[in-house]
């Protein structure tokens, strides 16, 4: 089973602003904007111009089972974990003590869920099943007629 560390996620008090903040001042751009109502919330993924480096910004309603006390300096929302194994990494984690606490949710074409980790840490693990890549046909060669 294999690990793939993918992002970083942070919590904001102000999705627009942060996004403003990222893409103006420090070049990322926007991939995606998604409404999370499995949280009550809204993220934003946003990527570095050499595509290396995706962040995660994350906004919750006060009502959210996620949201908790905003205290600026410890914005730290949770790590993304690509797996290839869900079901197999989930379990791994639950038999370690670190149950799913949200989902499975199926998201487009992502398998999402949240567990709380070590010290209280939040891990996004999260499959992304892409559509398998046809190889090319084999070229026959063509007879050459004299």
């Amino acid at each position: 089973m294999k690990f793939k560390f993918g992002y970083t996620g942070i919590r904001v008090r102000d999705l627009d602003k942060a996004i403003e903040f990222y893409t103006k001042l420090l070049g990322m751009e926007v991939q995606a904007r998604i409404p999370a109502p499995w949280n009550k919330g809204e993220f934003a993924n946003l990527v570095t111009k050499d595509e290396k480096h995706w962040l995660e910004i994350n906004w919750y309603a006060d009502d959210s089972p996620v949201a908790g006390p905003f205290k600026e300096g410890e914005e730290l929302d949770h790590l993304g974990f690509e797996v290839d194994d869900f079901e197999g990494a989930l379990q791994r984690l639950n038999e370690a003590g670190y149950p799913t606490q949200i989902g499975p949710i199926k998201a487009g074409n992502w398998d999402v869920a949240f567990v709380k980790g070590i010290e209280g840490i939040w891990l996004d693990i999260y499959r992304i099943n892409r559509p398998h890549k046809k190889k090319p046909a084999a070229r026959r060669k063509k007879k050459r007629s004299h």
